[in-house]
């Protein structure tokens, strides 16, 4: 069960005194196993806040990667899972400061301020407000927001989203998208209620972040959402569908960012003509956004692919794009198991990574029947070419 954090640890940890302890307990190994001889210890020297102490060390350790500077902020396991992840919220913050240069830019959702470090620390944005219904968050948010080296001025205050307290330029919102039972998809069950949140904010330009999984054409189709659908993903990962209510043109943009390589967006507007199906020397995997933001096509013809398929994602060409994976076709194969055998076999197989695609295929089971023996690593994309299962024989990805 996670730590719940209150004011009174909110405040400790920002004392003097807890800002030494945080030092001191961030030498101590703190994994399950560990904890059982280091908490002793630490109750001692820290009585009650022992455990805010431990909770707050290991929830920076899980924030490297996500969150910049980590080691100086303060959040809960929870909300760290919730936090939008730096890169893609300096993104946003460098969007917004292009479109509407010296905004005032109000997250009414703020939680512990991931997103307002980056709207405080880019070029052109005027100003910065959060607000959120949480006191004990807010504060995390406000001790975030002070050891980062902000550039526009800042101002919190608790309030409930739904309730306009600004007449900020833009708005940002994240309604929570877990309730009781786990993670949930629904519209009418985030928290704020998407529609609610688009109702009270209508005419106001909006920018509301939600998970990858929504269905943004049932929001068009029966809500009549007329905004722009972002789908932002961060080194393969797809983190979020992010809905721009004033934002028309292009209609779907797909935003991939890269730790080690160059970011780039595909549109709606980009061209999509595209050769017709076939197979080339290497199959190609679009990053996950580009698939969800419906933009495979418009993909394909940036970089001279075609699809294996009018109906599936996999691309095919003579080349790889940079920075992309990419899977070099031995053999072309039916599908049935005996014939898959006698290929691995034949190339001397003995691990097999599985992709699927269009077909009702578990991996992990197929890979145990198919018992393979060899020395070689090989990779199998099964697939659909029409009507009928296909599978391809490929060395193992490499990413260009």
């Amino acid at each position: 069960m996670a730590y719940e954090f209150s004011i009174d640890d909110v405040d400790f940890l920002r004392s003097r005194y807890g800002t030494k302890a945080l030092e001191v307990v961030a030498d101590f190994t703190l994994t399950p196993e560990s904890l059982l001889k280091e908490m002793p210890d630490l109750r001692a020297r820290y009585g009650d806040r022992a455990a805010a102490l431990v909770e707050t060390v290991r929830t920076r350790r899980k924030a490297v990667g996500k969150l910049s500077d980590p080691e100086r902020l303060l959040a809960s396991d929870v909300a760290l899972q919730q936090a939008t992840a730096s890169q893609v919220a300096a993104h946003r913050a460098a969007d917004i400061a292009a479109r509407r240069p010296g905004a005032v830019v109000h997250d009414v959702t703020c939680s512990i301020g991931s997103e307002l470090m980056a709207l405080a620390t880019a070029d052109g944005i005027g100003g910065v407000i959060g607000s959120d219904i949480d006191p004990v968050r807010l504060a995390m948010a406000d001790h975030n927001l002070r050891v980062t080296d902000t550039a526009a001025p800042w101002l919190l205050a608790r309030a409930d989203a739904l309730a306009p307290m600004s007449t900020a330029d833009v708005v940002i919102a994240d309604p929570a998208r877990r309730n009781a039972r786990g993670r949930t998809f629904k519209l009418e069950e985030l928290d704020p209620p998407l529609l609610e949140l688009m109702a009270v904010y209508a005419g106001r330009e909006l920018v509301v972040k939600c998970a990858p999984g929504l269905d943004y054409r049932l929001l068009r189709d029966r809500f009549g959402f007329e905004g722009q659908v972002q789908v932002v993903s961060l080194d393969g990962g797809v983190r979020e569908a992010c809905l721009w209510s004033e934002v028309t043109r292009p209609s779907r943009r797909a935003t991939v960012l890269r730790s080690d390589c160059d970011d780039y967006e595909i549109t709606s507007e980009d061209p999509d003509e595209i050769d017709g199906p076939g197979v080339g020397e290497w199959i190609v995997d679009p990053d996950g956004a580009v698939v969800r933001a419906g933009l495979v096509r418009h993909y394909a013809h940036r970089h001279g692919l075609r699809q294996l398929d009018p109906q599936i994602a996999y691309l095919t060409g003579d080349s790889v794009p940079a920075g992309e994976r990419g899977f070099r076709v031995i053999d072309q194969l039916g599908v049935s198991e005996k014939v898959l055998r006698g290929a691995l076999a034949a190339h001397d197989c003995g691990s097999l990574e599985i992709l699927v695609r269009g077909l009702d295929v578990d991996p992990d089971r197929l890979r145990k029947r198919l018992k393979l023996k060899g020395s070689k690593s090989l990779t199998l994309i099964m697939t659909r070419i029409g009507r009928a299962g296909t599978a391809f024989l490929c060395e193992p990805g490499v990413r260009v």
